[in-house]
């Protein structure tokens, strides 16, 4: 089947600056005339020629609306910019790890291998006709784009005249697995439609021990609940939890993909993942029955993660620093040692601690993880963690939601290896957390998001917050007269990091406050929505005495919540009387 290639005329377009997160907006916006093709030759202008010419991409997403005519509209794009093959999920449907995963790790029949992916996903932001659709550019190490990329993508945005596009071919047929085959002018163009399920599956399996998670799935002791709040993380949960560990069809909660996840928010955190929250004994009416010993969601790409014991929230902080300190003796992938540990410096100090105390190779970067990509490509990091629901490996380039999920399974199934058979009780997930406290101190932490906020008052917020740090003594001095009863602020700066890896500097990465007994504030805007501004606030309190651990994080908190409030003047910048997320 023969394509011509068509030049179209197009003009700028404002506004499609991509982020660390890729370039989000909501459906409407990419539906304006040329606003996606725009966006997606800028970034093939933005590459060198061979990562474009004769090269193989990957193009799928979450499966959020609109994403079914991005994918089509993307393959004539590459047809027409002499891309030798594309390879497509089957339904579009592919979670992010999955494609960092097939861009590392999948050979073509023909022996080809991915040089990079146009991944079609708004995170754990809402899908459908009136909410967010988003794009990104992850490269051949299979990670997100660098700076030097979204830049001369932005670049490129501001000075587009025209893209080539096979208008003439034919839509491919992306139900059924398959290879379509065309003829262009600059020859053969093959679109591969497959089922990721079959590569990220594989990988899974040469990183942890199926075997003993088998075992431990069969105890008629443990039971368990996968939520995936309807996002693309329930194509592969069957095949995972169900077919390869023998778990109950009937433990896997909102597991069908949809367009809109459902008409919920698919952000797996106490606010949002409801049903499951309410299944795991944390609702706020009792629903009857024994809740399930682990819970787990995901969000709308499978990215992030949630871990829940019975009645028992475990926080990302606490997630990647209890993970770090088990992998060695609970996942085979880690039994030679770990060359190093990373969280995001809004992330709690948890993982420091643990790092310390087995010796490892430490690093707090930015947000994005591009910047534990560059760590881990230079061999420096093998496990790592942000507190938005984050975790991962070196395994991939990307955090990845159903990795973490097997991570707690592996660390369930060590700890109970001698457990499982017999009437021992089983160690929970609260008994791992609780332990791993007793051992290390507990980071008691607390996060604050206010949604859509005026973008203006928002940066007048943060221009106050950086104004204030010019005279620490002054800044103790309202402190103090807020609450006696907290400790001094030592130190207050914005964060900045140099990359270890390639010397590049990342100014402007947070607000900190920081106090003499360990406890933080922070205050970052996020860019992750589609419009508006998100102030994200960080309350952390650090506590080593073991009979002080085991109190209520908010009651905690709560002195240091009051100082970031009124310190920051948050109600009065953003007319908020609360959050509209509190994490």
């Amino acid at each position: 089947m023969a394509f011509k290639v068509t030049l179209v005329s197009t003009s700028p377009i404002d506004g499609q600056k991509p982020g660390t997160s890729g370039l989000r907006k909501k459906v409407k916006v990419f539906k304006q005339p040329n606003y996606l093709e725009n966006f997606v030759q800028a970034t093939f202008n933005a590459l060198t020629p061979e990562k474009v010419k004769g090269a193989t991409l990957v193009v799928s997403g979450d499966g959020r609306y609109y994403s079914k005519d991005a994918v089509q509209i993307i393959i004539k794009m590459a047809a027409a910019n002499g891309v030798r093959r594309v390879w497509v999920g089957k339904n579009t449907l592919m979670s992010t790890p999955a494609v960092s995963a097939v861009i590392r790790e999948r050979s073509g029949a023909d022996g080809s291998k991915a040089t990079g992916a146009f991944i079609l996903t708004a995170s754990h932001n809402p899908g459908g006709p009136t909410e967010d659709f988003g794009i990104k550019y992850n490269m051949e190490n299979g990670g997100p784009a660098p700076e030097s990329i979204t830049d001369k993508i932005y670049e490129n945005t501001k000075t587009i005249k025209e893209y080539p596009i096979a208008e003439d071919l034919p839509n491919v047929d992306v139900s059924a697995i398959g290879v379509t085959s065309f003829e262009g002018p600059e020859g053969k163009f093959d679109v591969e439609v497959f089922d990721s399920a079959d590569d990220y599956v594989k990988l899974m399996k040469s990183i942890f021990g199926f075997e003993s998670i088998r075992k431990l799935l069969s105890s008629p002791k443990f039971t368990f609940c996968y939520d995936a709040l309807h996002g693309v993380a329930g194509a592969y949960a069957h095949r995972i939890f169900v077919e390869e560990l023998g778990a109950q069809e009937s433990a896997l909660l909102n597991c069908v993909p949809k367009e809109d996840f459902g008409g919920g928010h698919p952000d797996p955190n106490l606010t949002y993942a409801k049903e499951l929250v309410a299944r795991m004994g944390l609702g706020k009416s009792d629903t009857g029955g024994e809740p399930p010993e682990f819970g787990a969601a995901a969000d709308g790409d499978a990215d992030r993660n949630m871990i829940l014991g019975k009645r028992f929230f475990v926080t990302p902080s606490d997630s990647v620093a209890i993970i770090a300190a088990n992998a060695i003796e609970a996942i085979p992938y880690f039994s030679s040692g770990l060359k190093g540990v990373a969280r995001s410096m809004p992330t709690s100090a948890a993982l420091d601690v643990v790092a310390k105390s087995l010796n490892l190779k430490f690093f707090e970067v930015p947000t994005g993880w591009k910047f534990f990509g560059n760590l881990m490509d230079a061999g420096m990091c093998s496990v790592c963690g942000e507190e938005s629901f984050g975790t991962g490996s070196d395994h991939i380039r990307e955090k990845d939601g159903i990795w973490a999920v097997l991570a707690w399974m592996s660390i369930l199934a060590h700890k109970n290896k001698d457990s499982i058979d017999g009437d021992t009780k089983l160690v929970t997930v609260e008994d791992i957390v609780r332990q791993h406290w007793a051992t290390y101190g507990r980071h008691y932490y607390t996060r604050y998001d206010y949604e859509n906020v005026d973008a203006g008052k928002a940066k007048e917020l943060m221009e106050h917050l950086v104004k204030l740090q010019s005279s620490i003594p002054e800044v103790n001095k309202i402190v103090k007269g807020i609450r006696s009863d907290v400790a001094n602020v030592s130190s207050a700066d914005e964060f900045e990091y140099k990359d270890p890896v390639d010397g590049s500097i990342s100014k402007h990465q947070g607000i900190r406050y920081l106090f003499e007994d360990g406890s933080r504030l922070v205050f970052r805007l996020s860019g992750t929505g589609s419009e508006g501004a998100t102030i994200r606030l960080y309350i952390e309190q650090y506590e080593k005495d073991a009979s002080k651990i085991g109190r209520e994080s908010q009651e905690a908190l709560s002195p240091l919540v009051d100082i970031a409030l009124k310190l920051s003047k948050m109600e009065e910048f953003t007319g908020r009387s609360a959050p509209t997320v509190i994490t």
